[in-house]
């Protein structure tokens, strides 16, 4: 990969993610601008009081949703390619890196396994929609990242979705996937207990 803009944010973009933005620092405006006009994309990476991250995502502009008269902008951007950064550079506004892309590298699992993985973090999906009363529809995996596409989907926060951003095998996201989203549900279940009995002052009714 080439020198690329970066954009260090408290956020993790996964890849097939799509999320608005806000842009109103001059030199990430110009940045931005670049992008849109040249079509090319940025590094997003996670920047928090742990520090920044070696691992990000390149990030497109895929909508443009309003240019305020100062430059400000609203715009949706898209996960894509992950990378890692190889060394920083000077002589922008922004920060910029030379980076390296980071693919997967898959283990040993058999094909079997690994479908039952993704059938296990897909019907954990499906009850965690359904207790959040959600409407959302079952992630396709044609990118070949359903991991990432039912991550994309809820929020575990910042450290567990870079967690899944770094692992480098599709079965082991799964696989870690599955034990957020179990998290996730048992936490929404009691919450949903809660909810229910408190609005019957803790009485059960026997009609």
């Amino acid at each position: 990969m080439p020198e690329i803009g970066v954009f260090p944010l408290a956020l993790v973009l996964l890849p097939t993610e799509r999320v608005p933005l806000h842009i109103f620092e001059p030199r990430y405006k110009e940045l931005i601008g670049e992008c849109i006009s040249t079509g090319a994309p940025f590094g997003l990476l996670l920047e928090d009081d742990s520090g920044r991250r070696d691992v990000g995502t390149l990030a497109t502009v895929s909508e443009v949703v309003h240019v305020f008269d100062d430059g400000r902008m609203n715009i949706v951007v898209e996960g894509g390619e992950r990378f890692r950064i190889v060394t920083w550079t000077d002589g922008r506004r922004f920060p910029t890196a030379e980076v390296e892309a980071l693919a997967d590298e898959e283990g040993a699992l058999d094909a079997g396994a690994s479908q039952l993985r993704a059938e296990q973090a897909l019907e954990l999906f499906r009850r965690l929609a359904a207790v959040a009363d959600a409407e959302a529809a079952d992630p396709d995996g044609v990118s070949g990242f359903l991991s990432f596409e039912i991550a994309s989907h809820i929020d575990f926060g910042h450290r567990p979705e870079q967690e899944l951003l770094e692992i480098r095998s599709e079965s082991e996201r799964l696989e870690r996937l599955t034990e957020l989203l179990e998290r996730a549900l048992d936490v929404m279940t009691r919450e949903r207990q809660i909810r229910a009995s408190a609005s019957t002052n803790g009485r059960v009714s026997h009609g």
